[in-house]
């Protein structure tokens, strides 16, 4: 046996299967059983054999394969397997033959069974409610590596292949696959489902969904079926989604010139659901909440992620299912791009939420992630499948899709958009990297892409570029940005814009060095004195970096906001940077706030939700800094929101915006947070009512989640009756949305016994475990709480999240919001005995946060003079 293993070392502990045979077909069936949650199936793989072995390597993972239905049969012979071995830390089997293959294509057939698991991975089971009984469903969710869990195969996407699905199911059930229905044969209580054979496509996105559902359907004016799937009872709230979809893809047809490449879609909403959706070819799989839309209990809020949703699974049909990464390297361009042209759907389709302005918000969240040292680059070496969940983060999302708005500003929009659809025709049914895409837009444009891009892909991190006024010179430098303060190594090509006391003006260039000095006059056409005038570089954001400016362009900036001379993306980033250089230390506390004053007039719902998340953050840093400012700082806070929140009171105005409905909410939520006892009241009012008739008007879907904060910020041990009656609502709805919004507001109790009721609450079987990472950012009086909890609870959570992501956000959730260098060496310490490859570098970078907070909280306590300024701000009515 050792020589066995011996004989079999050269397959394991590798990144890649090995090449000496890939896939062309998969016949594929299975035979889930939803009483046992066993499943078994069999399935017939044409394999072309390329050189000379006697083995064939599969990925396989918590399946058992029967060595004697193991066959490879060619032209003239049938080859039994004589080994058939699984490493299970490899996830791989290895069959050996008695002979060399023959070279040339044959069918390999095996027999094999597994278990339904708990674990929203591979081929899995969620439950429902059907009649008041529980139920089981069928679900698959295989992006990035568990098609392995279902069927043996060859689970990389380059080893793209047809797919022709049968499923042997109870007859009173639906099911559905990427493609469609060819035939069903009836046998007893049982069904033989056989589907169309699929076009090529990796095994990530082949997908098996078997339940009751009820559905909603439209047809495209190119007569692709489209269909919406639910729960029973449900369809309704599929009707939203259904219409965005259908637009979708006439519009993506158009952008990319390139039709959809299935013959229908269909779209189904699953309880138990572990990323927010997932786009397998013809069949996009989401969570309730991204999906279902209720007239009457959806928020504004939730109407805009169902569109970012659809619009961003459905750009993946294209960029993803038919033009596919070559290696999970690569998984940016997929989810990059994807997140990019989903805000160009949703602001084709509704132009007055003005989502390019919100998709600063996508922007921040890349800069802030990557403005850590334990960042990596948006193209990041992946050697072992068990490290590839941790890079769908906001490098690989939202980082990747500022750097391609960034190019598509810098190319322009028609040049970029004939790239794009070059690029999907060139590589349509086959895989690429990203200097493929690089290649194809520097061809079309004329541009030097490749030069300008790998700057931006290959290397971590990104610049802050310094901008002074110096007589008549401007001069820019670029330095790494990092949150801890100092400044690392790295060089980009900056594509700088600039505009100069009005947007006529704008100038742009490209900073390739260190550093470079432009003569005011040369650049601009005019002089500029410094203090009186506004100089804004990085127009409208379009721009990956931040931007530091000496104190007389800060001055004029501040003045040019108040004036309202800005437009709504450059208030909002100018915020935005100087809240990343002051909690970099690299300004002080004190000119933060007294730039924040100049938005006290501020009416955009981009920049004030930019602002209120600032201002909690500023909160509850001072709040470990110097507990007795708090008041000061929070009451500065409250006058500056006031104005707006009065100006849209707390009623919904028949006809107002979209971006009213949600900023409305938001602005309540941030007053209730400061202690703005009339805020308070009204709320708590509001709750009262609500609690005694659940269809009454003064609670709209936009409010609650504000109402709910307000009650729970009154909740204590002797008074719980608040958080009881929210446990209540959570029980009696059936809406996700609602459970979710109940979910995120319990823990902002200030009561840390009531936040350890809670958080044990959620580890019940009344929450869904993709619920849970909802509940665990709690107020800062139970950060403790929460931390005892994680360790208390580690075992319980890595068996139920196992290596899939959602474990990384619940550390990154309880540990990121610490503020000692002495709580960071117990984080540190707890987690030295208990790591796995699928949270190290969620870990490294949730310590680095509170390293940072750490000296930001010192900073403030060194600033002897913040005391004094800060009562000033506070006193000074606007």
């Amino acid at each position: 046996m050792a020589e066995q293993n011996q004989k079999y070392s050269q397959f394991r502990g590798q990144p890649r299967l090995p090449k000496f045979a890939t896939p062309k077909r998969y016949d594929l069936t299975l035979n889930p059983d939803l009483a046992t949650c066993k499943f078994t199936g069999s399935v017939q793989i044409s394999v072309d054999v390329v050189s000379d072995t006697k083995f064939l390597v599969l990925n396989a993972a918590e399946l058992s394969v029967s060595s004697k239905s193991a066959k490879f049969a060619s032209a003239n012979k049938v080859l039994e397997a004589v080994e058939v071995e699984l490493f299970a830390e490899d996830e791989i089997v290895v069959l050996e033959f008695k002979e060399s293959l023959p070279i040339g294509v044959g069918v390999l057939t095996m027999e094999f069974e597994g278990t339904l698991n708990d674990n929203m991975k591979g081929f899995y089971r969620s439950t429902y409610e059907h009649n008041g009984e529980k139920k089981n469903m069928a679900v698959t969710q295989f992006e990035p590596v568990d098609a392995r869990r279902c069927f043996p195969c060859w689970d990389e996407p380059a080893c793209k292949a047809t797919f022709k699905i049968t499923l042997d199911v109870p007859s009173d059930l639906v099911a559905l696959s990427n493609m469609p229905i060819t035939e069903e044969i009836q046998n007893g209580n049982l069904k033989a489902i056989y589907f169309q054979e699929s076009p090529v496509m990796s095994t990530y996105l082949v997908a098996v969904v078997v339940g009751m559902f009820d559905y909603v359907e439209d047809i495209t004016p190119e007569g692709i079926n489209v269909r919406v799937y639910c729960q029973v009872g449900k369809a309704s709230q599929g009707k939203f989604a259904l219409d965005v979809a259908v637009k979708t893809l006439g519009l993506y047809k158009e952008y990319f010139d390139v039709p959809y490449s299935l013959p229908k879609l269909d779209m189904i909403a699953i309880p138990d659901f572990a990323p927010g959706a997932m786009e397998n070819y013809g069949l996009v799989t989401y969570r309730e909440t991204d999906l279902l839309y209720d007239e009457k209990h959806s928020a504004a809020a939730n109407k805009q992620m169902v569109v970012t949703a659809v619009t961003h699974e459905l750009a993946h049909q294209w960029f993803g299912n038919l033009v596919t990464m070559e290696w999970w390297t690569d998984l940016w361009l997929n989810e990059g791009f994807a997140t990019w042209v989903s805000y160009l759907a949703a602001d084709s389709l509704f132009p007055d939420w003005k989502v390019w302005t919100q998709f600063l918000s996508e922007c921040s969240e890349g800069l802030q992630l990557d403005g850590l040292a334990e960042s990596h680059p948006i193209e990041v070496d992946i050697s072992h499948a068990s490290e590839v969940g941790e890079i769908f983060d906001a490098i690989s999302y939202q980082k990747g899709a500022s750097v391609i708005r960034m190019l598509q500003s810098y190319l322009g929009p028609e040049s970029f958009q004939r790239g794009l659809a070059s690029y999907i025709k060139k590589y349509a049914c086959s895989n690429a990297k990203t200097e493929d895409l690089w290649s194809v837009l520097q061809e079309e444009s004329g541009e030097p892409v490749n030069k300008l891009m790998n700057s931006w892909t290959k290397q971590i991190g990104y610049p802050v570029v310094s901008v002074k006024l110096n007589d008549q010179s401007l001069e820019f430098e670029q330095s790494r940005f990092l949150f801890t303060g100092s400044h690392g190594d790295g060089q980009w090509v900056v594509p700088i814009t600039l505009c100069s006391g009005s947007y006529d003006a704008r100038k742009s260039f490209l900073l390739e060095t260190k550093s470079k000095t432009l003569d005011v006059k040369d650049l601009l056409g005019v002089s500029v004195s410094s203090g009186h005038h506004w100089i804004k570089v990085n127009v409208e954001q379009t721009g990956f970096y931040r931007v530091k400016y000496d104190e007389g362009l800060s001055s004029g900036l501040r003045n040019a906001i108040e004036r309202k001379y800005l437009s709504t993306c450059d208030r909002s980033g100018i915020l935005d940077d100087y809240y990343s250089l002051s909690t970099s230390c690299e300004q002080s506390l004190i000119s933060l706030l007294a730039l924040m004053s100049a938005y006290r007039e501020e009416p955009e719902y981009t920049v004030l939700s930019n602002l209120i998340s600032i201002a909690s953050m500023v909160a509850k840093i001072v709040a470990d800094a110097s507990p007795e400012l708090v008041g000061d700082v929070k009451l500065f806070f409250i006058n500056l929101f006031q104005n707006s929140a009065e100006r849209l009171g707390w009623d919904p105005k028949p006809g107002e915006s979209h971006l009213d409905s949600m900023l409305r909410g938001e602005l309540l939520k941030a007053l209730a947070s400061f202690g703005h006892e009339a805020t308070l009241d009204e709320a708590n009012q509001r709750f009262r009512i609500f609690l005694e008739d659940r269809n009454t008007t003064v609670l709209p879907p936009d409010l609650r989640s504000a109402v709910y904060v307000a009650v729970m910020l009154g909740v204590n041990k002797s008074n719980k009756s608040g958080y009881d009656s929210l446990l209540r609502i959570y029980r009696e709805t059936d809406l996700s949305q609602e459970k979710t919004r109940i979910l995120g507001s319990l823990g902002s109790c200030r009561d840390p016994e009531i936040v350890q009721e809670f958080l044990d609450f959620l580890l019940s079987s009344e929450v869904r475990s993709q619920d849970v990472v909802v509940g665990v950012s709690v107020s800062s009086e139970s950060r403790e709480t929460a931390w005892n909890w994680l360790k208390a609870n580690w075992d319980h959570l890595t068996k139920t999240y196992g290596s899939g992501f959602l474990l990384a956000h619940i550390i990154s959730a309880i540990v990121s919001p610490f503020s000692s260098y002495e709580k960071a060496d117990e984080v540190e310490e707890f987690f030295s005995s208990r790591m796995m490859p699928n949270i190290a570098r969620t870990l490294k970078q949730s310590i680095e946060r509170v390293h940072i907070n750490a000296a930001w909280v010192k900073s403030i306590q060194n600033d002897k003079d913040l005391p004094h300024d800060v009562k000033e701000l506070a006193s000074s009515k606007y």
